[in-house]
């Protein structure tokens, strides 16, 4: 009896029949890149956005090779606590609505479009302090694992490169 590679031969010596390997940006840009494809994409983020007046609401809206994507929303006067992201870079979108976040350097306005683009270590905090909900895209990369709280601290980079921030078009 023949086998399927001696009938068909050998798939992986015919690479147009292999799929696809998962893209994985590399880069700083291609990360913010990917959050900004993500955030244009409305219809695919848009109906699965909840609003929580007892805490704030997230979703784990994608994975990917070495990275993972997350939507939160914030009602007025939500905030998230100074903290950091432990060994993960991070990528914030603001999809709709105006965040603050806080620093060492002192508070900055995100309003919908403007992304902030993070080191580990970086430690600030994001709060509604508008009085529309807003809602915003978190990548990570690695995975957040890890949210140290920094309660009663001020915001610093703790030694971690200080962010750039990247105005999407």
């Amino acid at each position: 009896m023949n086998s399927d590679v001696q009938i068909a031969g050998d798939p992986l010596a015919l690479p147009h029949l292999l799929p696809p390997v998962p893209s994985h940006p590399t880069t700083v840009a291609g990360f913010a890149g990917l959050a900004r494809s993500i955030a244009a994409d409305r219809a695919a983020w848009a109906p699965l956005v909840r609003y929580d007046t007892t805490t704030r609401w997230y979703y784990r809206l994608r994975r990917g090779p070495g990275y993972e994507v997350w939507l939160l929303s914030w009602v007025p006067g939500q905030g998230s606590g100074r903290h950091d992201h432990g060994a993960s870079s991070g990528v914030l979108t603001v999809l709709e609505g105006v965040l603050t976040e806080h620093t060492a350097t002192g508070p900055r306005t995100l309003a919908a479009g403007a992304q902030r683009v993070f080191a580990p270590g970086y430690v600030h905090e994001v709060v509604n302090d508008a009085l529309t909900p807003a809602v915003s895209l978190h990548l990570y990369s690695p995975g957040l694992t890890a949210m140290p709280m920094h309660p009663g601290q001020a915001a610093a980079p703790g030694g971690a490169a200080a962010p750039s921030e990247v105005l999407a078009p």
